[in-house]
């Protein structure tokens, strides 16, 4: 396989993110930043917590495929676009093509949550699905794309995407001032990439960390390995996190803005997912969770430091939430 940093294209600047603050301005949501004591006094930090489960489709997604969506010159624009996704960018692409009345075909993997194939059919969509076990996403959505003359937005590896991903992280060190840490999930990339762009920019000598599930810990590897490995996809509660490998895109701005990648069990995640309901009145899916669970089961030592942390979003089956939160018997 080539060497995939040699093959990157541009990568995206802070001035991209400012670009995108713009863009999205009175169309994402503006999200609070919460805290909570008794998350402070189980980890001795001040933590802050972004909660871009009350964003615009209920994930930080939104950001994003908005600013990739409205970015397109008006004429490519017009004929659609196209996106592959396990749920949380698919709902975000089909919110954003409605506000901007754009044509959008969503490729969904058989398996995802019910909830988010419906919510994006009800935002209007197109939904083709595939076995995520058996066939390339990538591979479908660049056929059909090419086939349909539609424009393909990747869930992570798209410089615009990118930039809108790291509004988060501006609006979070916007209301807090600087912070010492910044703990990010980890699927692609897109997420943590965008806000190391913001987060270095605003926050000089923040360390940022970022966190994903131990059964798919590919960018851990890639991390340490200074290339992009490939893992099988991996079999994890947190299905916004299914991915087998960063971007050529997210790879080298992770590789250069950030401190280190961390992983957390399926275990931590729900024991997170208890946390956030039962003590912040907060509906977290599970993928949502993978930063704080990381900070609150002592994967990163945060004492003493003022910790921003992002709760990536909230798309969970409530059927399948009230199961995993529910006490053990």
């Amino acid at each position: 396989m080539a060497d995939p940093v040699a093959a990157t294209p541009a990568l995206p600047t802070f001035a991209d993110v400012a670009a995108a603050a713009r863009r999205i301005e009175g169309v994402a949501h503006r999200t609070p930043v919460l805290t909570s004591r008794t998350a402070d006094a189980m980890t001795g930090a001040s933590l802050f917590f972004k909660a871009e489960n009350l964003q615009r489709g209920g994930a930080f997604k939104f950001r994003g495929a908005y600013n990739a969506i409205a970015a397109l010159p008006d004429e490519v624009r017009a004929h659609g676009v196209i996106a592959f996704s396990s749920g949380n960018h698919a709902q975000a692409i089909a919110l954003a093509s409605r506000l901007l009345g754009v044509p959008a075909v969503i490729v969904m993997p058989e398996d995802a949550p019910q909830v988010k194939v419906e919510v994006t059919r009800g935002y209007g969509a197109e939904v083709v699905t595939y076995d995520r076990y058996s066939q390339d996403r990538e591979v479908l959505g660049r056929e059909i794309a090419q086939a349909r003359g539609l424009t393909l937005i990747p869930p992570y590896d798209h410089p615009e995407v990118i930039a809108g991903q790291g509004t988060l992280a501006l609006e979070l060190i916007e209301e807090t001032g600087p912070l010492d840490m910044l703990v990010a999930c980890l699927g692609g990339g897109g997420q943590l990439a965008g806000c190391a762009l913001a987060a270095a920019e605003r926050s000089p000598g923040v360390a940022i960390y970022g966190v994903e599930p131990e059964a798919g810990d590919d960018g851990r590897r890639s991390f340490h390995a200074g290339r992009v490995v490939t893992i099988p996809v991996p079999r994890t509660i947190a299905d916004g996190a299914q991915t087998t490998y960063l971007g050529q895109i997210t790879f080298p701005i992770i590789r250069g803005r950030v401190a280190d990648i961390v992983t957390v069990s399926d275990a931590e995640l729900v024991e997170t997912m208890r946390f956030f309901a039962s003590r912040m009145k907060l509906v977290v899916e599970p993928t949502g969770c993978l930063a704080a669970a990381a900070v609150l089961h002592g994967k990163l030592d945060v004492a003493g430091k003022r910790v921003g942390i992002v709760i990536s979003g909230g798309n969970v089956d409530i059927a399948s939430f009230a199961r995993l939160v529910a006490p053990a018997t």
